[in-house]
């Protein structure tokens, strides 16, 4: 008997979705993403990404195709289980704080998946620890700064545990040492990620491959490194490093 295969964290086979104006948002995606890989996923606005990152946990569904997380086909009969495994962190921070303070904003998530007593407390101090917000617990995240809401709807998320882990413009509005922190907590994480972004740095820091989309589809896959050193590609989809940046080599 051969090995077993361990599939795939994220796997998307000829998705397509339209929404109800008729604009067509995704016109058959194929991605596979490996279990512990860091993908950026780029392109301009109104390119798909964000359309495609509402599909890896059901908030909508597609027309045609399949989506499969570790294996699993997201369905209306899957969804629980899908929605603890992939934890989408949006852009605003808003969607994701509305309890008056940040421990029991962290706690909300695992609590609606049935975690209790000790085994929540402990979720939700691993979490605060893992954003570095620990001594904030009871604070109302109203009351933070831009950057601290932004990795206090990261810990309501990790505190959930999910194996694929999706961000939406992560970087976005973050002044330059929110904009550091920030990264400084995600590189030790050890989830399955995709990063919807525009922040092409963001992506080199903190990803090791690069997925380009545009008109809802992939015109590019490829080392992170590779993608970003194309001139060409970057310019006919309306991406561009910022003045003087250097992609840096491969991390060994």
């Amino acid at each position: 008997m051969g090995a077993a295969v361990t599939p795939s964290a994220v796997r998307v086979r000829g998705v397509r979705y339209a929404y109800p104006d008729g604009h067509v948002a995704l016109g058959g995606i194929d991605l596979d993403v490996a279990p512990g890989e860091r993908v950026a996923l780029l392109g301009p606005n109104g390119a798909g990404k964000t359309t495609l990152m509402l599909h890896l946990n059901g908030v909508l569904t597609a027309a045609a195709g399949t989506v499969e997380i570790g294996g699993i086909p997201v369905s209306r009969n899957t969804l629980r289980e899908i929605r603890r495994r992939v934890g989408l962190v949006f852009q605003d921070p808003d969607d994701q704080l509305f309890m008056p303070t940040l421990a029991q904003d962290v706690a909300f998530g695992p609590a609606n998946f049935g975690v209790q007593g000790a085994e929540l407390e402990a979720r939700v101090a691993r979490a605060l620890a893992e954003v570095s917000m620990t001594e904030l617990a009871a604070r109302s995240p109203a009351h933070m700064s831009g950057g601290q809401r932004r990795r206090a709807a990261l810990a309501t998320v990790l505190a959930c545990e999910p194996d694929v882990l999706v961000l939406d413009e992560p970087s976005a509005n973050l002044d330059p040492v929110a904009r550091r922190e920030l990264a400084e907590t995600l590189s030790p994480l050890r989830a399955t990620m995709l990063i919807v972004t525009h922040d092409l740095p963001y992506a080199a820091q903190l990803c090791d491959r690069a997925v380009v989309m545009d008109g809802g589809v992939v015109v590019a896959d490829g080392p992170v490194h590779e993608v970003l050193n194309d001139a060409e590609l970057l310019a006919a989809h309306r991406l561009e490093l910022p003045w003087g940046f250097v992609v840096p080599s491969p991390r060994p």
